[in-house]
């Protein structure tokens, strides 16, 4: 086993949680330190905008593990402080609080934090939906049953606007987009679900983008659009994507672009990886450099981080995932293996939209790129394969058609 003295992970959430527990699992006995910048201990985060803000899990429930747990880790836990910068000539880690960690390797974990717009600093009302704290406060001003305005239609704004209607708020969906999330599930899925939220009442206003958030005596009141109309609201969400979490490596000489730039082995240079929503690594099969936010590649890859860690020399393994993420939205269960972003081809091969069931194939290049549940999560999942192996699209395609008519 490769065996460097000192670990330093930055980042506690579920990637540098795996990271460090597959160290530990793997017999790694040295020094490890888990750094975080919020003060709690790692907690899921796609629960924020479903289960804890309908009010239906308490806090308690998101934690990944209990404090025994995270004990029996034998770790130099250091949470509630920020990473700021990093010497890798020197091998050191700068926290907010003035201390300063060194290491032998280092796990870039640091996340993505979210997208915010220009002039909304400050302004009382306005939400992002990513930390504990954003899900605590907004859920909080639901409890008033406010208008409420969804700037953004990717899935975080399309959960809370579904919690929202069903605690009672009146909802306005705004995206400049044609159909809201067309560009994940294609225009077809993407009008489906658009039907849906409409039946349950939400307004939705799309191809127009936001021009201004509008505030009175220093709270929100509403959405300016760039054709001059206005939403009011008395509460905002903005749900416009995140930024990978790499401002604190700016001048460390560590590449960074859309993540932290890694090889396929998660590996970035100079003694550091990276693991989770931040990192940006090379994919072995299409060689395209590739960054995922999602809930379960964060967790896989920092096992995958760990074993590279302690991997004898030329023996790491590529990071080589079939991406899994869902998506909750009123009695609808959305499930997604693979990447359909970007998909050229778009085929349902069991259920129908008009049923509102349906595993969806997807297709680029003439290969399978993934798949799509709608309240079909076993059959979702016999698809999988498929995608895991790229498929070759028409041979995949015939083969289920002939299935189904068998």
């Amino acid at each position: 086993m490769n065996s460097p003295a000192r670990i330093t992970v930055v980042g506690a959430s579920a990637a540098g949680l795996s990271v460090v527990e597959g160290l530990r699992r793997a017999g790694y006995a040295g020094r490890v330190t888990l750094i975080g910048d919020e003060k709690h201990l790692p907690y899921d985060r796609p629960p924020l905008s479903k289960q804890l803000l309908s009010g239906e899990w308490d806090v308690a429930r998101l934690q990944l593990r209990d404090g025994e747990a995270i004990e029996a880790l034998d770790l130099d836990l250091r949470l509630g402080v920020a990473a700021v910068a990093l010497d890798a000539r020197n091998r050191e880690v700068a926290l907010a609080d003035g201390s300063r960690v060194g290491y032998d390797a280092l796990v870039v974990a640091t996340g993505a934090a979210a997208r915010r717009l220009p002039g909304t600093e400050g302004v009382a009302g306005v939400h992002a939906l990513r930390t504990l704290e954003d899900a605590l406060v907004f859920r909080q001003a639901l409890r008033t049953r406010p208008r409420l305005a969804i700037v953004g239609s990717g899935f975080v704004g399309a959960e809370a606007a579904a919690v929202a209607r069903e605690l009672g708020s009146e909802v306005t969906m705004v995206t400049d987009v044609a159909v809201p999330l067309a560009d994940a599930l294609g225009p077809e899925l993407g009008r489906m679900l658009s039907e849906v939220h409409l039946e349950h009442g939400v307004s939705i206003v799309a191809g127009i983008p936001v021009e201004e958030i509008l505030a009175e005596n220093g709270r929100a009141a509403g959405v300016r659009l760039a054709d001059g109309r206005v939403v009011e609201a008395d509460e905002v969400l903005v749900g416009i994507g995140a930024r990978p979490g790499t401002t604190w490596l700016e001048g460390s000489g560590i590449p960074v672009g859309n993540g932290v730039e890694c090889d396929s082995t998660l590996y970035a240079g100079s003694g550091v990886w990276a693991a989770g929503d931040v990192a940006c690594w090379l994919h072995p099969r299409t060689g395209e450099p590739t960054r995922i936010e999602h809930r379960t590649n964060a967790a896989e890859q920092g096992l995958t981080v760990a074993r590279n860690i302690l991997a004898a020399p030329g023996e790491a393994v590529p990071f080589d995932p079939v991406p899994y993420v869902w998506s909750d939205q009123y009695d609808l269960k959305i499930q997604i293996y693979g990447r359909t972003r970007g998909a050229d081809k778009v085929r349902i091969v069991e259920g129908s939209v008009e049923g509102r069931k349906l595993v969806a194939l997807y297709g680029r290049e003439g290969r399978v790129c993934g798949v799509v549940g709608v309240n079909l999560p076993r059959a979702t999942r016999t698809y999988r394969a498929l995608v895991a192996e790229a498929a070759e699209w028409d041979q995949a395609v015939d083969t289920t058609l002939i299935g189904r008519t068998a």
